[in-house]
């Protein structure tokens, strides 16, 4: 199986730049983000309480259903379609610190291998934060995708359309940033710098790099 591990800070287009690139390649789709967000919607709504829980007990208390298919992609946790519900700006505002939780990412990085290792397909590109570090150090390709903060901002507005698109960006990066570097590749990955790309431009760059390798 071939894993291609993507990274990169909110809105330097890794989860559209990600989808298209499995949707060519014909590969699985997976957002880790999504998990993230479906747990700190649930800690929102009542449906778990993360406190004094460990890594097991999440586990075992977290109820989420992932689709792998980047044509057919959905979001579901404890009965409930999450899809468009998980990209709320009120969402977005307390994921960071459902993410800073130590027993959260112990869960995340066991559940997200498990469900890769599970997944029966050829290959897989699974984006997010930390899969290139933490995650999936060992894919078969890894990739950082950036952009500079004003172009990340205006990708963002563009999606959530709100004054405060600005100092979520922010936001989003100091707090995330204080539990994984998201913006230096380590040793072994592939930097991409959207900044300047169009989208189909970006697509084709990181379809190079996964071609170069595999």
């Amino acid at each position: 199986m071939i894993v291609v591990a993507i990274d990169g800070p909110a809105g330097s287009g890794k989860s559209s730049v990600s989808k298209e690139c499995a949707r060519r390649l014909g590969f699985g789709y997976l957002d880790t983000g999504a998990a993230y967000r479906a747990l700190t919607w649930a800690v929102m709504n009542q449906k778990i309480s993360l406190e004094d829980k460990d890594a097991n007990q999440i586990a075992k208390e977290f109820d989420y259903q992932i689709s792998l298919d980047p044509n057919n992609y959905w979001v579901k946790s404890f009965g409930t379609d999450l899809t468009e519900a998980i990209r709320s700006e009120e969402v977005a505002g307390n994921v960071s610190s459902v993410a800073a939780m130590s027993e959260v990412r112990t869960f995340m990085k066991s559940f997200t291998r498990d469900l890769v290792a599970k997944s029966g397909l050829p290959g897989l590109i699974v984006e997010g934060r930390d899969i290139t570090t933490v995650v999936f150090p060992d894919a078969n390709i890894r990739i950082l995708l950036t952009a500079s903060e004003e172009v990340r901002i205006l990708r963002r507005s563009q999606e959530l359309p709100s004054a405060a698109t600005s100092e979520l960006v922010s936001k989003r990066d100091k707090e995330d940033s204080k539990v994984v570097d998201f913006m230096t590749p380590s040793e072994g990955v592939i930097l991409i710098d959207t900044s300047d790309l169009s989208f189909d431009a970006s697509v084709a760059a990181v379809i190079d790099a996964i071609e170069g390798v595999i």
